[in-house]
């Protein structure tokens, strides 16, 4: 299915969009020292896949963008994982750090 524009727009100018992962499964996006991940879906099953997925980047910042509605329950869910991770908006003007 392709990406929707605004899924896109939250990705930014990657320089690496799309990276295979270990497991058949891709990341959304590296750039310089971040990868990042956009999950618009926003059930808890989604954004914990999304998590995994940046899991896997050890030496890297790791950045969820997410609706700003889901911001909430996103932080939860990478805190009960322990996994330390910056969740932004979509927009990009509000984060939470875990």
């Amino acid at each position: 299915m392709p990406e929707s524009q605004s899924h896109k727009r939250a990705k930014g100018k990657a320089a690496k969009k799309e990276v295979p992962i270990k497991g058949g499964r891709r990341l959304d996006a590296l750039r310089g020292n971040n990868a990042i991940e956009v999950e618009r879906g926003g059930t808890k099953a989604l954004i914990n896949k999304a998590l995994s997925r940046l899991d896997t980047q050890k030496s890297k910042n790791k950045i969820l963008r997410v609706p700003q509605k889901d911001m909430n329950t996103s932080a939860e869910l990478a805190k009960k994982k322990g996994i330390h991770v910056t969740i932004t908006n979509l927009s990009k003007t509000r984060r939470k750090k875990t």
